[in-house]
């Protein structure tokens, strides 16, 4: 502790600013959210979020790190289908991140998912345009599903839509559309996304396909 401190005292003054408003995050955490949250978990902190929605069906595990503006919404369409959103341990999401699930969204532990992403499991029916409520705020029915696998990595401004199963170690490039399955230790990009190397499980570089 006394380490900590010190290295602490050491730290330029923004940056003890920064480390402070951490700590306030860690307690926001600890002494709210915790009584909300299906589970909130040690360590975890959410900076300004931007909008939360029926946290009691969303799971935080431990040392999860979630910066200013997410969006971190559950969404009770249904009153058979219980909303299922989970993030592992050690997973840091980055700012202005969407993510709404009315189904099933799973991320794994050791994942990072950058800035300005959107992860969804909803999908807004367009087939009648004429229907009373407009296309924004109508949902399909339906028990979908995304799953990102343990130490994934989310490149800035990705959106991840419904129905995908991205595996483990896979690394999404910056800007991509996410609309099929992604398989473990590969590397994806573009709109829609598409494998385009694979990465070395031991040390060594990424190899093209």
């Amino acid at each position: 502790m006394l380490t900590k401190v010190r290295a602490f005292c050491k730290e330029p003054s923004f940056n003890k600013l920064n480390h402070l408003q951490i700590l306030c995050a860690k307690l926001k955490g600890a002494l709210v959210y915790r009584f909300f949250f299906k589970r909130f978990g040690k360590g975890s902190y959410i900076r300004r979020p931007m909008s939360i929605l029926n946290p009691q069906f969303i799971t935080i595990s431990d040392r999860v790190s979630v910066a200013a503006g997410v969006r971190l919404e559950a969404i009770c369409d249904n009153p058979k289908r219980i909303p299922d959103l989970q993030i592992g341990e050690n997973t840091n999401i980055e700012q202005n991140v969407h993510i709404v699930c009315h189904s099933r969204i799973h991320i794994g532990r050791n994942v990072s998912i950058t800035g300005n992403c959107a992860i969804v499991d909803v999908t807004h029916p367009f087939d009648d345009v004429q229907h009373v409520v407009k296309i924004g705020a109508a949902i399909r029915d339906d028990d979908s599903w995304v799953e990102i696998g343990e130490g994934s990595f989310i490149g800035f401004g990705t959106v991840i839509l419904p129905n995908v199963r991205i595996g483990k170690y896979v690394v999404v490039g910056a800007n991509s559309v996410v609309n099929g399955d992604l398989p473990e230790y590969s590397v994806a990009a573009g709109a829609p996304a598409r494998v385009i190397s694979t990465v070395c499980q031991g040390p060594g570089k990424s190899r093209p396909l």
